[in-house]
């Protein structure tokens, strides 16, 4: 299908807009509503989110450009992210505990399968951290048990260690070498990514509406859903 000078002009202006504020929302005006109801204009910018490894989705009302996984240029590499989330010795072990923090995270907001994947509107730190010993644990003694040591990919016992291996401290610690400071890099990080509000005054953690739009419309659909619940050796009712 030909495209129009114009139209062509508009893309490149709408695909720039997202590069450079995040996402395209109804208050853009008329590069919202040529995205919307152009449908060639829709095809272009997609085409460009294509060409820059990228997918441009829209969730909730509200267009994202979304870095695939291997886009270390918009997105993270995974060296990138151990520098961020762990400390300065971190192996790969830290690396997929980091993982599987965020992992925990999403799973306990989004596991509705209802009208919204939301489940729940917030949740303290310190009820976090037990949660994640308690995953972690649950999953070396199915692992030691041969209950879905072979579908689940997760390596529980090097992880449970490596969690383990970082110290308690009772005061708010932001060193990567302690539970808690481990844990509230992640959720910095997180939150300047503008998925979750870490409100450290009352130790609280909520997530934001743009992970609540992803998680409805993409990562929960049945099928997504139930591949996570295995990553993690949950039990899939259908």
């Amino acid at each position: 299908m030909p495209y129009t000078t114009e139209e062509i002009k508009i893309s490149n202006k709408i695909f720039y807009y997202i590069l450079k504020h995040g996402e395209l929302k109804e208050e853009a005006g008329e590069l919202y509503k040529a995205y919307s109801e152009n449908e060639n204009i829709t095809e272009l910018v997609k085409e460009l989110g294509e060409a820059s490894e990228c997918y441009v989705k829209k969730y909730g009302g509200v267009v994202y450009l979304i870095p695939k996984e291997d886009n270390d240029f918009l997105g993270y590499s995974k060296g990138e992210l151990k520098k961020i989330l762990c400390k300065s010795s971190a192996n790969d072990k830290d690396y997929y505990l980091s993982q599987f923090v965020i992992l925990t995270l999403l799973v306990e907001f989004y596991s509705s399968q209802g009208i919204t994947s939301n489940s729940r509107e917030y949740m303290k730190v310190g009820e976090f951290l037990n949660i994640i010993t308690d995953r972690l644990n649950d999953g070396v003694n199915r692992t030691a048990n041969n209950i879905g040591s072979e579908e689940s990919g997760i390596a529980f016992e090097n992880i449970l260690e490596r969690f383990e291996a970082l110290k308690s401290s009772d005061k708010k610690s932001t060193s990567k070498t302690t539970k808690e400071g481990f844990i509230n890099t992640i959720l910095d990080f997180l939150d300047s990514q503008g998925l979750i509000y870490y409100i450290k005054s009352d130790d609280m953690i909520k997530t934001t509406k743009k992970l609540d739009s992803f998680m409805d419309w993409n990562l929960l659909n049945k099928n997504n859903y139930n591949r996570v619940l295995k990553a993690l050796g949950e039990e899939i009712n259908e």
